[in-house]
């Protein structure tokens, strides 16, 4: 059975829709200082609400709090019942520590103790 509903009750539905899935995600869009809340997220985009974010293209920060996860080029994709949505061109992962250019041995040393003593009889 298919309940039939007015437009304005349609709208009030998105609208409130929307506004949980804005608080319940804590990721979040930084273009240019500008920080916009992301609705939710899959493997291959993101969207966010139609009416807070414009037609973005180009590099974009994603985060998770204040977790920097990608930094990504995004290009949009279609507006779907005051959803934006954005597909990723490229998405890269941030790092905590720069990259190695060695194989680090997994029997090495966290680090090295030395003995200052013979540093300050000089």
């Amino acid at each position: 059975m298919e309940a039939m509903l007015s437009k304005e009750i349609q709208a009030g539905l998105d609208a409130a829709r929307n506004e949980s899935l804005r608080k319940a995600s804590r990721l979040r869009l930084e273009v240019g200082g500008i920080v916009y809340p992301v609705l939710r997220m899959w493997k291959t985009g993101f969207a966010v609400t139609a009416s807070d974010a414009p037609t973005l293209r180009g590099l974009v920060d994603l985060y998770d709090g204040s977790v920097h996860l990608f930094q990504c080029l995004v290009v949009a994709s279609e507006l779907e019942t005051d959803e934006m949505r954005y597909e990723f061109k490229r998405a890269t992962a941030v790092a905590s520590a720069a990259a190695l250019d060695f194989v680090r041995s997994g029997t090495a040393p966290a680090g090295l103790i030395t003995d200052n003593r013979s540093a300050l009889s000089l």
